[in-house]
């Protein structure tokens, strides 16, 4: 059994999407970030960075409980569980780069994107610049490396593309006002719609509706999510 510790963003959708087409069993639960459960001594023991997504595999090598954080960790470690998703022998160094890429690049500055346009308190017009543009410019890099391809490693579906869909499908937020956030890139566009038609898919956008998790973002939330920005207590 997976225990998965999940919140409805970007980096746990990755992870849901790949329970859901694996069919691994696994649990559900909640970390409701904007309430500041991801800071709990019982979350920090699982993650100590304190962030979402993180699992518990109650069955992990030689029969013991084992923890994995990070996203792009736990879908490494799913693929060589399963044995599922995770190309071939001679795919490995492309699938790795990929994944690194997505994870160093793509989603932290897509996410810094949505911070500076929809969460930081007051606008700073060099901070929306800087990261819609150094987000556009890895969306660039991959909708080239998507010319005639229908995946973004090999000739198979992966956690390569698992872990961009995470992204991608919040862009509407990371090119926020843009009517069409992927005209510019009609090779991403023509890969997602592919991964998007996916049956998991929305059983993965599925996952964790029935909790309520805060909405609002005020100072409380605020706190809780961006600790760093407040003097210690």
């Amino acid at each position: 059994m997976i225990r998965f510790y999940f919140h409805p963003t970007p980096n746990p959708a990755k992870v849901s999407l790949f329970l859901e087409e694996s069919g691994l069993p696994y649990e559900v639960i909640p970390v409701d970030t904007s309430k500041g459960e991801q800071h709990s001594p019982t979350f920090r023991a699982i993650n100590p960075n304190g962030k979402v997504p993180a699992i518990v595999d109650t069955d992990g090598p030689g029969g013991k409980e084992a923890r994995v954080f990070d996203s792009t960790a736990i879908l490494i470690y799913l693929a060589e569980k399963t044995g599922q998703f995770g190309g071939t022998a001679a795919d490995r160094p492309e699938l790795l780069s990929w994944l690194l890429f997505i994870a160093t690049g793509l989603g932290p500055f897509s996410g810094q994107a949505v911070h500076f346009q929809f969460a930081a308190p007051d606008p700073i017009d060099y901070a929306i610049n800087r990261y819609r543009r150094e987000a556009a410019r890895h969306y660039g890099v991959l909708n080239d490396h998507l010319q005639g391809r229908n995946f973004i490693v090999g000739d198979s579906y992966t956690i390569a593309d698992m872990s961009a869909w995470g992204w991608v499908d919040r862009a509407a937020r990371v090119f926020k006002g843009d009517a069409d956030p992927l005209a510019a890139f009609p090779n991403v566009a023509r890969w997602f719609k592919g991964i998007d038609a996916r049956p998991a898919v929305s059983r993965a956008r599925a996952v964790g509706t029935d909790h309520a998790f805060k909405k609002e973002l005020d100072d409380a939330a605020r706190r809780a999510l961006y600790p760093s920005n407040y003097p210690a207590s």
